[in-house]
């Protein structure tokens, strides 16, 4: 059974980056009311001339508290912006010291993850005490070693040092589940993803293979790179929220699919592929070319052997009228050890299936016919097989765990069970 810590907080100040701008203004005020967080925003920023809605079908630019959508705690919007389980277990340890199943039966309200967490978060809102003072959560640019020392001691439930709990601090505002920090590198920003003490395979490289090979067969994707660290494989991957300008950046506002969907966590097993296709059809800039890349990610995610693909591993950026697919991130083959296997969100009516005759079956949702769905098949299916021992070359992946990924985890034939017969094949080697 889960126990909630009593929150020492009952408001927060949300501020944001408005498109352009390099310094946050504040937006409005997250207050506790009951069991929920209700938002309203400030008048001050209603006044703006070139404020925007936060996220308009959710937060419209109106005055006085806005109720919540039915079945939601707080906005949804607000909560993208909220640590997910990485995040959350680092300001356990931080306030705690907690580990394991210990860490897992505590849990911190929203305020507190808002609050606490690094401000360098992923989108374009930060959260604070003070509605005229901006005062960020941003420690000292820390080594990678320093940050794999970090959170080793963390999965341990070791109390973190107050040198190594502000190194960590400025990754607690990520999302998953994995142990990540964020890191500057002159003009870019990076996310830096490490093994886990209890990883039974290369994770790190599989996630790696997988993000290169999503670029090579045509996906927008974010850009990475395979570093060491202390004996240890740590994933970089290139941010896509943050513009450089000059010494300063710009923070691109983002909703992830959950908040898309209007679901809050208890409900994203409804979260659905042609639900998806639908919003994009009626509320994002280029439709067309956003369906087709749209299906192309759910075809890749199968060949891949992703079946973490849930709703918060989709966004769209949101500049205050119009909604634009992110590149694909988070794209992280799992371990199988039969055959069968199933997506996290529903590809065709309530099929979840991970068979690429679900998605062709799928394919007038995202107003593909059937020759192209299976020409976006064949070209991914060949461009894996050309490419899968260079790029495994490149990730200094060893002959074991490339027999272990190799029509495991990479072209299962389960993929291929039932698909039609102009569906390629991938060779059994």
């Amino acid at each position: 059974m889960t126990s909630k810590i009593e929150s020492t907080y009952a408001e927060a100040y949300v501020w944001v980056w408005l498109p352009e701008a390099t310094q946050p203004v504040v937006a409005g005020l997250l207050s506790r009311q009951g069991q929920q967080l209700i938002f309203n925003y400030g008048r001050s920023y209603l006044a703006r001339e070139d404020a925007i809605a936060l996220y308009a079908p959710e937060l419209p630019l109106q005055p006085g508290s806005i109720p919540l959508i039915a079945g939601l705690s707080m906005p949804s919007c607000l909560r993208d912006a909220s640590p997910d389980a990485w995040g959350r277990r680092v300001l356990i340890n931080r306030k705690l010291g907690l580990k394991g199943a210990d860490a897992s039966e505590i849990e911190l309200d929203e305020l507190t993850y808002l609050l606490e967490s690094g401000s360098d978060r992923i989108g374009a809102l930060d959260f604070q005490l003070s509605a005229t003072q901006f005062v960020p959560r941003q420690p000292k640019q820390p080594s990678l070693e320093e940050l794999q020392t970090a959170a080793e001691k963390v999965e341990k439930g070791i109390p973190l040092t107050p040198e190594l709990d502000q190194a960590l601090l400025h990754g607690t505002s990520l999302g998953g589940a994995r142990p990540k920090v964020l890191l500057d590198d002159g003009p870019r920003k990076y996310i830096a993803k490490f093994s886990a003490s209890n990883d039974l395979y290369s994770v790190v490289k599989a996630e790696f293979i997988a993000m290169r090979l999503a670029r090579k067969v045509g996906l927008s994707v974010a850009g990475v790179d395979l570093r060491t660290a202390m004996g240890k494989d740590v994933l970089v991957i290139e941010r896509f929220d943050r513009v450089g300008e000059d010494d300063r950046w710009r923070r691109r506002a983002m909703v992830s699919a959950l908040t898309l969907f209007e679901l809050d966590e208890m409900m994203a097993a409804y979260a659905s592929y042609e639900k998806l296709a639908e919003i994009i059809r009626h509320r994002f800039s280029e439709p067309k070319a956003t369906l087709r890349e749209l299906f192309s990610r759910i075809v890749f995610n199968i060949l891949t052997g992703n079946t973490d693909d849930h709703a918060r591993n989709h966004a769209a950026f949101w500049n205050g009228q119009q909604l634009s697919l992110t590149p694909a991130y988070d794209i992280c083959p799992q371990s199988r050890s039969g055959q069968q296997a199933s997506q996290a969100m529903l590809i065709h009516g309530g099929d979840r299936s991970s068979h690429l005759a679900t998605c062709i079956a799928a394919a007038p949702s995202f107003l593909l016919a059937r020759e192209e769905a299976i020409a976006i098949i064949n070209h991914q299916v060949n461009v894996i097989e050309h490419e899968w021992q260079a790029i495994c070359d490149e990730a200094s992946l060893s002959e074991v765990d490339r027999a272990l990924f190799w029509r495991r985890q990479f072209l299962n034939p389960f993929a291929f069970l039932n698909a039609p017969q102009e569906v390629r094949i991938p060779l059994t080697g």
